[in-house]
């Protein structure tokens, strides 16, 4: 049928580019090349499992995700995404902070150095950081996840 072929189509031209996998956390994590930046994500790994409450999975092919969530758009489409989660890049590790950081800069001010981008937190390493103030912005996220996309 025509119809659901196109449908089909339009289906996948929607999705998320980035999905759960079944991919090896732990493999991903001995990649790192950098022995404290691999440390650090070990770190926030634990980290995030501990917040969020859910086993670290993998999302596409370089970052770890923790819980998920399920979203549908006015527009009408719908998907579903990690509640929290990071990268290793080369340069920074990325943390994501589905809520943005507008209720956050008080924190950010007494957390360390950071860049940020609309749900992107960018920071070189963890020793830099108040590790206390990180957890509380995953926290806080993580609970306006949770209400804004109940279970």
């Amino acid at each position: 049928m025509v119809t659901s072929i196109a449908g089909d189509k339009e289906m996948a031209k929607n999705q998320n580019k980035t999905q759960e996998t079944d991919a090896s956390v732990d493999e991903y994590l001995m990649q790192i090349e950098n022995d404290e930046k691999r440390a650090d994500c070990f770190r926030i790994r634990e980290m995030m499992e501990r917040i969020v409450g859910a086993p670290a999975k993998m999302w596409g092919t370089a970052i770890i995700g923790f819980g998920n969530y399920h979203y549908k758009y006015e527009s009408g489409r719908e998907g579903d995404f990690m509640r929290s989660g990071f990268a290793a890049r080369k340069a920074n590790i990325v943390l994501y902070i589905m809520a943005g950081f507008s209720e956050y800069e008080a924190l950010l001010e007494k957390m360390g150095p950071y860049k940020h981008g609309k749900s992107c937190l960018y920071i070189k390493r963890l020793s830099d950081l108040d590790e206390s103030v990180l957890e509380e912005i995953i926290t806080r996220s993580v609970a306006y996840m949770a209400e804004k996309y109940p279970e």
